[in-house]
């Protein structure tokens, strides 16, 4: 997963793809592909100006190339 800020993120292509799923708050908005259902990218609940994303998404991304940091998920 991989986080950036909204003005960051770019759609190149797919976007009439996509389909959005809300529970709980709804403040969360979880994006997935309607042909092939693969979780791309959602809006983050506690940082709502943020976006994680599906690193394994990214054209031209060879993810085993990044390095993990762990982050503690109750304060992220």
């Amino acid at each position: 997963m991989l986080r950036c800020a909204e003005s960051d993120l770019v759609i190149v292509t797919g976007r009439d793809a996509l389909n959005e799923y809300r529970f709980n708050t709804g403040v969360a908005i979880h994006y997935f592909c309607s042909i092939c259902g693969c979780y791309t990218f959602h809006r983050m609940r506690k940082l709502p100006d943020k976006f994680a994303i599906n690193a394994g998404c990214l054209d031209g991304l060879d993810t085993a190339t990044l390095r993990p940091i762990l982050i503690e998920g109750s304060k992220n």
